[in-house]
Parts: structure tokens; C-alpha cells; sequence
């Protein structure tokens, strides 16, 4: 039964251009969606009756509860202003992508005297062109890999060109002229940034003819080795054709796009034809899709295509032609928004017959394909993963698994790390580090150095204690009165879920690790949580390699983790991640303490006066030995600032330094 709110207002909506947002009971925007015609769109969800089975119909009479629209002039104006909200709004029921962290584009550096490639995460409006983003950061770094061989472009930082004094190995290896070092004919490096600029946009039949052209030429002029190059450029490109496939015979460039789903589940294929050729494939697998099929391509095609627009030269790889299955809500719209971000026409074709329709099967088929590949991966996984729970004796499977590791210098920089696996791929979003305070010089000179087991009991009690609490009263109080009853409530409840605990978790060690795990968790009341301790591969007296071992609480003797045992590769892989991200945090903590100036612990002396202050005279041994009246001279620094000074210097006298002598190290900065 739909609120009274929401039947009223679809007795008065408007017949035009614009955007709506339906709301939950708590006013939280739950979907964003635009149309030509709003009365018509909106009513459509809405249909007393209806026989409608599509797969977002069931979640509106149970969620909606308010309904929003605005009024646009135009089709593009809905479409951009949609764009604003999804971002705004972030709906729980819209498409989304994976975060741009992990699609890599490849970046062409026009702006510099002596352009060269390089990967980036996110295009900027910075003059260069951006090639992208590309399925997977493999792809990226071949496509890389492939141009830096065969065309001769610098490969080096700005520093690095800026400092280098020789050539390196990639002059000597003939992979690039070397610009830092020598004189390079500006005329032929822009013609390698040219071919580099079509190889990327996929136009081979053109950049052969070029080549082709340029080595005719310069077996006439006698420049033989210049002719080599051109013929391995062209070698290169013919290589990339074989592996082509012809599936057109028009020279259009255009994307085609295919869906296959099942339940809320979606996968969407993409053909990258260019010139006539099938360049690439790439998919995109989407969960919790509740959308019909118009608009679920709608916002792939704007967030895969047009995912920063403001960077000029962010989407200039998109072909002139989209083949869909099923055109979008206001797709003239939508085409007139593409074109204007692009810089060329962008059309949306549905078509009902011909080679283009074949197209639209062979993208359908392609994404029926990888869906049910993937399928099968994740049976895979479940599988092991139910191998995991029979021999560890798991109440549940182990679909999250955590892990913690410590990392310290000498006793010293002690941080803790844990990571997760979800399906037994990293979950980023989970992962958390900890300085330890209780232990470790961060403890002070009454720490206990090299205490891992205090260390362990630390940042577990911390990370169970956020398990264990997220919604308590005073929580829930205080995040309702600062952002409201609907949003803090959302609020807490999205806090509570990024700290929810795993079906498994695991510690990197054998028994001790292992028992301070169990205290840390039974000290919370957390008696029923998975705990086991993986020990890492060592070898006997005799010099034989032990495998490594999974100890299980009340258990005396360890399960092995033997390299042929599939089902417990999990583990390994979690302690592997563990490792690795605490070994980072602990250096980068490292890192910020070498880099940080004593003048930070100084109560009542900010960011500006203490960079005005060190550059004027150095560390806090100099700072002492200055008068008040050379500290006020210093700009910015008042009477309230020698005097904050003037304390801390009292509290925390500074370390004499004997004088430097021939030997001695260069004086450290405070």
C-alpha cells in the first residue's frame, strides 16, 4: 500500500522534462531516475493492476514512502542534473560501478615539451589525452607495456629526465632517443606522440598507411635505421590486427552493448569495435539490481564513459555509436549529454535488424558467457570455502575471514594491521591499521619493546570493542541529535555494518598468538567468535622444510597447511595480505616521524607560525638558544607564542648535540 503522500502527488505531475527521487520511510533518497515526461514515467511505476514483472517493481510499495521531482527544460538538462544527484545522493537502487580506484586509464602528457605514457586512476583537466579506463589493470599495463616497446617515447618522471646526466637502458636497447641527454628532432619525437595517440585509439588501418608512407620515405633518403623503426612499429600493429577479429564490413567505430540477468543479478558485456574489428571485450558485473533494463544501461553508459567529466579529454575514446538493446529514458537526452562532454556526436542506436543486430546477439551471448563464468568461480570458491568450514568445524561458511598481523622496528614503530577477504578476495574497504599505544616506543620509555603478544591483545581488543559497541545509546543519541533521526539512525546502522564481525578470524602465529586472540575476544564476551592462528613455514634441525600449520582452540595438535591442499588457501592468502599491509603501515608510520618537527608537540602554535618559525631557525635546538626578541621578529609570532614556546622548552628541554666533526652525522632535524 503506497503512503498517502505519494498518491497525491502523482495526481499533479507534470508532463515534462525532469527528474525524480523516491524516498524510505526515513526520507533517505533510495533511487534517482529522469524522464521526457515525468506524469508518464512516474504513473508507470505506480499502475493499479498492473502485470508488470519487472525485477524493481516488488521493492516500491515496500520502501517507497515519499516521492520528489524536479522540473528541467530539456531532456540534457535531466540527464546532467541526474548525473549531480546519483553522486550527491549515492542511492542505494542506482548503478554503481566500482569505485574509480580500481579502473586504470592510460594518459598521454601532451602539455610537456617531451610527452610521455603513464597510468592514472582518475583523469584531470591537465591538456593531456586519456586512453580508458580500461576492464582490468592487466589490460592497462600490456596496452602499456606493447607501446613502450615498439614506439619511442621517454618512459622516465619529470625528475628523473631532469636530473639524468647518461642515457639509459632503454636508449641503449633502442626504445627511446633519449631527450635528456641528447638533442632529439622535436619533429620526429611528435610524430611517435602521433602514432602513440592513434595506436591507443584503435586507429590501425590509418596509422599503417602512415608508417607505411614514413618507411618508403626513408629508405629513398638512405635513413635505414629510421626505416626499422617504422617497420617494427608496423610489425607491431599487424600483430594487433591478426588478434582482431572482422565483425563489420563499415569502418564505424562503436560499442555495443549486451545484458543476461538473473534474479538481481546483472551482467553487462561491452564489444569495442574499431574500424570495422573487434579490438575488445570487457564486462561489468552488477548485484542488488532492482532497475529495468533501460535504466540500468542508462547508468552504466555514464558512469563507465563519463565518470569525470571536467577532465578535458576524459572521454575522447568514446566511439561515435552505441549499440543498445533497449534504449534509455530520454536517450536523445542522454545522446546530446555524451556529445557535449566527448567533443563529437555520440548516437544510441536500438536496432531491429541487419549486421548491427547481429552485433547486439553476439554482445548478448558474450555477456550470457561471462556470467555464467563467473558463476562458476564463485561455486568454486563456495566450494572451498565449505571445505574450509568441515575441516576447521566451522558453525557457518567462512564467507568473511579477517587477519591480523604485527609489525614493529627493533620494538620500536609497533603497528598492528588487519585485512579482509570476502569470497575469498581482498575487501579493501575492511582493511584498518592500528598504532599501538600500550607497547613499543609509542608507550614511552615505561613501553614494553618488542611485545608482541601485549601488541596483539591491544589492537584485537580495539577491533572487537568496535564490534561489540557501534550502537550503543550514547552512539545512537548523539548521531540523531547532530544529523537528524533518519540520517543518523542510517548513519549508525552504516558504522556498525563496516565493523561487524567476520565469520572467521585469523592470527598470524601458533599457540601463544592464538590464546591472546581468545582472551581479547572472551575478555568482550565475544565466546562464540571463529578464532584460529596460522604459523608460518619454518624449517627443523635437519634442515627440512615443515609446512605451515592452522592451530584451532581447545585442539593440541595443528592442522597442516600443506601447498597441494586447495580448500586452505584462503588462510595462507589472508596471512600473505597481512603481512604485507602491516609491514607498509609500520613504514609509513616510520616515515612521518622522521619528517616530523618537535615544534608539532607545542600547545597554542599552529601549521603557520611553526613553518615561519623553522625556517627562520631550524630545529628546537636553535629555537632555545634564540632570544624572545629574535622569536618575535620572526613573522607572524606573537607574545603568546614565546610564552607556549618558552613552557614546552621548559617541560622538554632539547638533546644537546656534541659539534659535527669529520665523521660525524649531519645534525637531525627536531
Amino acid at each position: 500500500m503506497l503512503p498517502e503522500v505519494v498518491t497525491q502527488k502523482l495526481l499533479s505531475l507534470p508532463a515534462q522534462p525532469g527528474v525524480y527521487l523516491f524516498k524510505d520511510k526515513k526520507g533517505v533518497v533510495v533511487y534517482v531516475g529522469k524522464a521526457k515526461s515525468l506524469r508518464s514515467r512516474v504513473r508507470s511505476y505506480f499502475q493499479p493492476g498492473t502485470s508488470d514483472v519487472r525485477f524493481f517493481i516488488p521493492f516500491l510499495e515496500k520502501t517507497v514512502g515519499d516521492l520528489e521531482t524536479i522540473v528541467t527544460l530539456t531532456e540534457k538538462e535531466a540527464q546532467i542534473l541526474e548525473n549531480s544527484l546519483i553522486k550527491q545522493h549515492q542511492p542505494r537502487y542506482n548503478v554503481k560501478l566500482r569505485d574509480d580506484k580500481e579502473y586504470l586509464s592510460v594518459r598521454l602528457s601532451l602539455a610537456d615539451e617531451w610527452p610521455r605514457l603513464s597510468l592514472v586512476r582518475k583523469p584531470k583537466a591537465d591538456g593531456s589525452r586519456y586512453f580508458g579506463p580500461y576492464h582490468s589493470a592487466t589490460a592497462a599495463r600490456r596496452t602499456l607495456h606493447l607501446v613502450n616497446k615498439h614506439f619511442q617515447l621517454r618512459t622516465c618522471t619529470d625528475s628523473d629526465m631532469a636530473s639524468r646526466k647518461r642515457p639509459c637502458l632503454q636508449h641503449q636497447i633502442k626504445r627511446c632517443p633519449a631527450p635528456c641527454v641528447y638533442e632529439v628532432s622535436h619533429d620526429f619525437y611528435d610524430d611517435q606522440v602521433h602514432a602513440v595517440a592513434m595506436f591507443l585509439a584503435g586507429k590501425h588501418d590509418e596509422l599503417s598507411r602512415e608508417l607505411r608512407e614514413k618507411m618508403k620515405s626513408s629508405v629513398e633518403s638512405l635513413s635505414f635505421e629510421l626505416a626499422a623503426v617504422y617497420r617494427d612499429q608496423l610489425n607491431a600493429i599487424e600483430k594487433v590486427r591478426q588478434a582482431q577479429r572482422v565483425v563489420t564490413t563499415d569502418l564505424t567505430d562503436r560499442d555495443v552493448f549486451g545484458i543476461h540477468r538473473e534474479a538481481e543479478i546483472a551482467e553487462v558485456a561491452i564489444l569495442h569495435v574499431r574500424s570495422g574489428r573487434l579490438s575488445d571485450v570487457s564486462g561489468i558485473s552488477l548485484r542488488g539490481i532492482e532497475i529495468p533494463d533501460e535504466e540500468l544501461l542508462s547508468g552504466v553508459i555514464v558512469q563507465h564513459y563519463a565518470r569525470d567529466v571536467e577532465a578535458e579529454g576524459a572521454i575522447a575514446h568514446m566511439p561515435s555509436e552505441l549499440l543498445l538493446p533497449v534504449l534509455p529514458e530520454a536517450s536523445a537526452g542522454l545522446s546530446d549529454y555524451l556529445s557535449e562532454v566527448c567533443g563529437h556526436k555520440v548516437a544510441l542506436v536500438e536496432p531491429q535488424r541487419g549486421p548491427r543486430a547481429r552485433l547486439l546477439e553476439m554482445a548478448a551471448e558474450q555477456a550470457k558467457h561471462l556470467f555464467a563464468e563467473k558463476r562458476r568461480a564463485s561455486d568454486d570458491v563456495l566450494e572451498r570455502l565449505g571445505q574450509i568450514k568441515e575441516k576447521l568445524r566451522l558453525p557457518t561458511l567462512p564467507r568473511r575471514i579477517e587477519c591480523c598481523d604485527i609489525s614493529h622496528l627493533g620494538g620500536g614503530d609497533t603497528v598492528g594491521a588487519i585485512v579482509a577477504l570476502k569470497d575469498g578476495e581482498p575487501d579493501r574497504t575492511r582493511y584498518r591499521t592500528f598504532n599501538v599505544k600500550t607497547v613499543g616506543s609509542a608507550a614511552g620509555e615505561e613501553g614494553r619493546l618488542g611485545d608482541d603478544y601485549g601488541a596483539m591483545y591491544e589492537v584485537l581488543a580495539r577491533r572487537f570493542r568496535r564490534a561489540t559497541s557501534p550502537n550503543s545509546t550514547r552512539v545512537v543519541e548523539a548521531k540523531v541529535a547532530v544529523l537528524g533521526e533518519g540520517e543518523g539512525e542510517a548513519k549508525v546502522d552504516e558504522e556498525a555494518k563496516e565493523w561487524e564481525l567476520p565469520d572467521l578470524f585469523v592470527v598470524d602465529g601458533g599457540r601463544g598468538q592464538l590464546a591472546v586472540a581468545l582472551a581479547a575476544a572472551r575478555d568482550l564476551g565475544l565466546h562464540d567468535l571463529p578464532i584460529v592462528a596460522l604459523a608460518k613455514e619454518k624449517e627443523n634441525v635437519l634442515g627440512d622444510t615443515l609446512v605451515d600449520r592452522v592451530y584451532l582452540p581447545g585442539q593440541k595438535n595443528p592442522i597442516p597447511l600443506r601447498s597441494h591442499t586447495s580448500s586452505l588457501f584462503f588462510l595462507a592468502r589472508a596471512r600473505d595480505e597481512a603481512h604485507r599491509f602491516s609491514n607498509f603501515a609500520r613504514e609509513r608510520l616510520g616515515k612521518k616521524k622522521r619528517i616530523r618537527s618537535g615544534l608539532e608537540d607545542v600547545k597554542g602554535i599552529g601549521p603557520v607560525v611553526r613553518k615561519s618559525i623553522l625556517r627562520a631557525l631550524g630545529g628546537l635546538t636553535s629555537i632555545a638558544g634564540a632570544t624572545d626578541e629574535q622569536l618575535l621578529a620572526i613573522q607572524g609570532v606573537t607574545q603568546r607564542h614565546v610564552k607556549a614556546l618558552r613552557a614546552h622548552l621548559e617541560q622538554h628541554p632539547p638533546v644537546s648535540r656534541k659539534p659535527r666533526g669529520a665523521n660525524d652525522e649531519p645534525e637531525a632535524a627536531n
